[in-house]
């Protein structure tokens, strides 16, 4: 599994128009994707992962303020644009894997004691946020 994690202060998802998943403040917004060799049990280590990395303000991580996370699912996570100039998506995990594993990463992260907002899995998301930094860090598990 794979995931774009980025400190903002306040992030979005909006489907059709509809506000998804919200939060305000520091927080989390991160993307997950999923490959084929992913299981439950990569899920809830990017899960602990997530809840525990010291990447908000002072050092702390989410699970020392409260802060919350916002999870969407991308599958373009693991596109492929080093020949051509089309990305293959030969490595993202198809929709009946992956999206039981982004639902085990947030259900992990809820079950750790994390606020967790959502995107909708496979809906045209339009996000939304404010990075605080910037900060970006890529994580795998």
């Amino acid at each position: 599994m794979r995931a774009v994690v980025q400190r903002v202060d306040g992030a979005a998802v909006v489907v059709d128009g509809e506000t998804v998943g919200e939060i305000i403040g520091q927080g989390l917004c991160v993307l997950v994707g999923v490959t084929h060799e992913d299981s439950p049990e990569k899920a809830a280590q990017l899960a602990r992962k997530l809840w525990s990395v010291r990447i908000l303000e002072d050092e702390k991580s989410c699970s020392d303020v409260g802060a919350p996370l916002l999870v969407i699912s991308q599958f373009t996570l693991y596109g492929d644009a080093r020949k051509g100039r089309r990305p293959t998506w030969n490595a993202a995990a198809p929709g009946p894997v992956a999206e039981p594993l982004v639902d085990a990463v947030v259900s992990e992260l809820r079950a750790l004691g994390a606020q967790v907002e959502t995107g909708r899995f496979g809906a045209d998301m339009k996000v939304s946020l404010t990075n605080n930094g910037p900060f970006t860090v890529l994580i795998e598990v």
